[in-house]
């Protein structure tokens, strides 16, 4: 029960929280006021880095969302052209990360590391989908056995200034596994080409390392949905 309620930081976060405590510390002994300002600027840091539990889905063919957030857009665009994996337009799917979300990205399936590229960029609202071309970003592209490469694609926000991802080419992965952070409002999109279909719509809440995004092995049409 106690995991439920209480979430590990992320290592990356640490540091930052540190710096909020000794400059707590600090204010308390000057003017207590600024303080109590800096505790919860402090605790808000770490309600920020923190890296919940997730229970992930485990089948060939699923694709599991990579980041908590709201999916903003699902349309055909190609995949970056620093993955060489073609100028043949697939499905896109954006997912916008607000500064209260968890940005702890994950694996969105189990496989390899086939390729990564770092590209740097604007810093315009990555709600927008012209984030996903001008901000900075770090393009990954995954392979798995007998089902075709995609693109996870981790981009900074309006806010966002730093893309922290340890991952290296020929690294292998596990579904659901932590692959790096994006401090602040950011964006990551999921290229994914045929026979993969989304199983979410626009508007949708994701829940990173948990909410099933698309499927390999699907028989059906793209879902639809409304706002209620």
């Amino acid at each position: 029960m106690l995991r439920q309620i209480i979430a590990p930081i992320h290592p990356d976060g640490w540091k930052f929280v540190a710096i909020g405590v000794v400059a707590t510390l600090i204010l308390f002994l000057l003017w207590s006021p600024a303080g109590w300002l800096a505790l919860i600027l402090t605790l808000w840091i770490a309600y920020f880095f923190r890296d919940p539990w997730r229970v992930t889905p485990l089948r060939e063919g699923l694709v599991i969302s990579p980041a908590d957030g709201m999916v903003v857009s699902i349309a055909p665009a190609p995949p970056p052209p620093e993955l060489d994996m073609g100028a043949e337009p697939v499905t896109r799917i954006g997912i916008f990360l607000n500064l209260f979300d968890v940005h702890v990205a994950r694996a969105p399936f189990a496989g390899s590391l086939a390729a990564r590229h770092y590209t740097p960029g604007r810093f315009i609202n990555a709600s927008l989908d012209k984030a996903s071309e001008h901000n900075e970003r770090l393009a990954l592209r995954l392979s798995a056995p007998d089902s075709p490469d995609i693109a996870c694609v981790l981009i900074a926000g309006l806010v966002a200034r730093r893309i922290v991802c340890p991952l290296i080419a020929g690294q292998r992965l596990g579904a659901g596994e932590r692959i790096g952070i994006i401090r602040l409002g950011s964006r990551v999109d999921i290229y994914l080409p045929p026979p993969y279909v989304p199983l979410v719509v626009v508007g949708q809440r994701m829940v990173g390392g948990e909410t099933v995004l698309a499927d390999r092995d699907a028989r059906e049409p793209p879902r639809e949905g409304f706002s209620h």
